[in-house]
């Protein structure tokens, strides 16, 4: 059955850290958004057995705003 991924695991941060962070810059707090969409999408494919090729083109889009957040995070605020 699949399952929603940890966005905050990955990021090494606690989820407190990230809604603080979140308050404070509307871009990371867009992506942020943009990642549970695309996450969800992921998931809505994987339980409706999707083809492999098009599950494996939204975790792919999925990674591309995962790489972005990453980046938002390290920047200098």
């Amino acid at each position: 059955m699949p399952v929603p991924h940890d966005l905050y695991a990955d990021l090494n941060f606690s989820k407190e850290d990230i809604q603080q962070k979140r308050t404070k810059d509307p871009l990371l707090d867009s992506l942020i958004n943009k990642y549970s969409q695309a996450d969800a999408e992921v998931v809505k494919a994987e339980e409706a057995k999707s083809s492999d090729d098009s599950v494996k083109k939204l975790k792919e889009k999925r990674f591309q705003v995962k790489e972005k957040i990453v980046q938002q995070l390290q920047a200098p605020s």
